[in-house]
């Protein structure tokens, strides 16, 4: 499912997808791309970076579809 609100966050603070993955850290706008289109979700750690760059709660952005962290422990 499309991430209308990423989107809308993303463009709200006048940043193209390229801008938005280097501040996050990705390895490119194609990441970004995804996120929105709804192909893969962000980690925990990088959905918390997006939510404070777009000034937007994690929840509101990416509801309960965010990956775990690669440093969880597996129980």
């Amino acid at each position: 499912m499309k991430n209308n609100r990423l989107k809308k966050a993303r463009e709200e603070k006048s940043l193209n997808q390229e801008q938005l993955a280097k501040l996050v850290g990705a390895i490119g706008k194609s990441s970004v791309s995804n996120w929105e289109n709804g192909h893969s979700s962000p980690t925990l750690e990088t959905a918390i970076k997006l939510s404070r760059i777009l000034n937007k709660d994690v929840e509101y952005l990416f509801g309960h579809d965010v990956q775990a962290s690669y440093t969880d422990e597996v129980s």
